[in-house]
């Protein structure tokens, strides 16, 4: 047994059995593993920040680790941005990334690179396996560090000697550590809060956002008077009827200060203090009054749902109904609106789609309008590096076996950093509509250049604007195998979207607006 091959045999043993792959020369010896060894289904990604990006989105649906294979340095820096996504959206991913033999790396041949630094700014663990035998055990100990609360990023550098080399040993699964216990006193504190005090907010993140702990959360509210909101980003949402509609902290620095401003305590649970995305000249980077007190109730590497039950116990909360989101939504009509785009989302989405939203500007009044939408997941970017929203997509539908129908909201700028996703798509046969958000511009920028306090001149409109030539999405899908239309009213919106839920494969909009 090679290094290669004792490296499949320990993933496998140790839960992972789906690698998103954009493999080179430094890796062909894992290739040829792979193809040895069944059981490891092995996924293309055409660029490498589709492949972290898919793994990305494949942890928030599967809630277990994917592989990555990865070449060298300058790849591992490819996928850079959607592994730093990953990171704010606690995924565990095991990054697989081949490097110079060991006996090489003296020449700094071309692709030479600091592999390590480059892994360590995204990675909680790093190693480099500098022997065959020592593969097996490396690999085994990336796993358990991916698969560690609340999810992490773990990278194994292999030199293609450790690969090709012999003496390679296959490693058991090693026990993944227990998330650290709830602070009885933090409990205590957060009773002594929501009992004394008025204006208490409670500060939802990370698997908060799933239906137990939704559940636990509504019943502290309800028997409280307590406030709940989520952060302005979560990995996955769980929401549509029968979930909590609860709204976000607004991304908007004025508007998020607004609606915080009232609140005096804010209990944190698997929460960060409310901060601005940016810094903008003249307002504060945090959001919640100065005179607010901050309370952890958990921290994001402990358990949310064993928080609010003993929260919830403590305060003898009883179990209550989950509110009525209200009638679901009539498809909109007429020209697109964001509104109007949202209740026909709402109105049309299957039972048990999955939402991944990279709508970005367009996209931020979505969210109020699709509460009493059928029980879908809601993944979000979470790390502001643009270009995740059609790889999460695709690696969300892997995770579902194709079985759930992936829905994305994609603006156009940011859906140019990975259309490579739709030939994924085509080739796998997955289940995803995009719906491509074409207003070609970087409509964002637009808005921040202006909150710096800036009026966009000629030239810096050309560097915010994407028309000259305009982009044809139609003919961009069709280029990588995915069916696609143009709609310029929400009518026409309606009825290619009901047509793509038909379909076995992926589909693409063209939404003009």
């Amino acid at each position: 047994m090679n290094g290669a091959e004792s490296l499949v045999t320990t993933l496998l043993e140790s839960g992972i059995d789906t690698c998103f792959a954009n493999p080179g020369t430094s890796e062909m010896h894992f290739v040829a593993a792979l193809d040895q060894i069944p059981g490891m289904r092995c996924v293309l990604g055409l660029q490498e920040n589709i492949v972290t990006g898919m793994a990305d989105g494949y942890y928030r649906i599967a809630g277990k680790p994917a592989s990555t294979l990865l070449h060298c340095g300058p790849g591992l820096a490819n996928g850079w941005a959607n592994l730093h996504n990953a990171r704010r959206a606690n995924s565990g991913i095991v990054n697989i990334v081949g490097d110079q033999a060991t006996y090489h790396a003296p020449y700094d041949a071309p692709l030479t690179a600091d592999t390590a630094g480059l892994a360590g700014a995204v990675s909680r663990w790093v190693r480099t396996s500098r022997h065959a035998a020592d593969v097996g055990r490396d690999a085994a100990a990336a796993v358990a560090a991916a698969r560690t609360a609340p999810g992490q990023i773990a990278t194994l550098i292999l030199p293609s000697d450790t690969s090709w080399d012999a003496g390679g040993v296959a490693a058991r699964a090693l026990p993944v550590p227990a998330a650290p216990s709830i602070d009885p006193l933090a409990v205590e504190n957060a009773v002594r809060m929501l009992r004394r005090e008025k204006n208490v907010l409670i500060l939802l993140g990370g698997r908060c956002a799933l239906p137990k702990a939704q559940a636990l959360a509504w019943r502290i509210a309800s028997a409280t008077g307590a406030t709940l909101k989520y952060e302005y980003v979560n990995g996955r949402i769980a929401r549509g009827r029968g979930r909590l509609p609860v709204e976000r902290v607004p991304y908007n620095t004025d508007q998020a200060i607004k609606v915080l401003e009232p609140f005096q305590h804010i209990i944190l649970v698997n929460a960060k203090p409310p901060v601005g995305f940016f810094a903008y000249p003249g307002k504060p980077s945090t959001q919640y009054s100065s005179g607010a007190q901050l309370h952890y109730l958990s921290r994001v590497d402990q358990d949310p749902e064993a928080a609010l039950l003993a929260l919830a116990e403590a305060l003898d909360a009883p179990v209550v109904d989950m509110p009525d989101a209200g009638p679901r939504p009539e498809a909109g009509s007429g020209a697109p609106t964001q509104e109007g785009l949202a209740r026909t989302l709402a109105a049309l989405m299957p039972e048990n789609a999955i939402v991944s939203d990279e709508s970005i500007s367009y996209g931020r009044g979505f969210y109020k309008f699709t509460h009493a939408a059928a029980p879908h997941d809601w993944l979000q970017l979470t790390g502001g590096a643009i270009g995740d929203g059609l790889p999460v997509a695709t690696g969300a539908a892997v995770a579902s076996g194709g079985s759930r129908r992936v829905i994305s909201l994609q603006a156009d700028g940011s859906a140019m950093y990975s259309l490579q996703s739709l030939w994924t798509q085509a080739r796998e046969r997955l289940p995803c509509t995009t719906i491509l958000l074409s207003n070609r511009k970087y409509n964002i920028l637009i808005g921040e250049y202006e909150n710096v306090g800036a009026v966009p001149g000629p030239t810096a409109m050309g560097m915010l604007d994407l028309s000259n030539p305009d982009l044809d999405w139609v003919k961009l899908a069709n280029g990588m195998g995915v069916e696609a239309a143009r709609a310029t009213t929400l009518e026409e919106c309606a009825d290619l979207m009901k047509q793509s839920f038909r379909e076995n494969g992926p589909f693409l909009i063209e939404l003009l607006v």
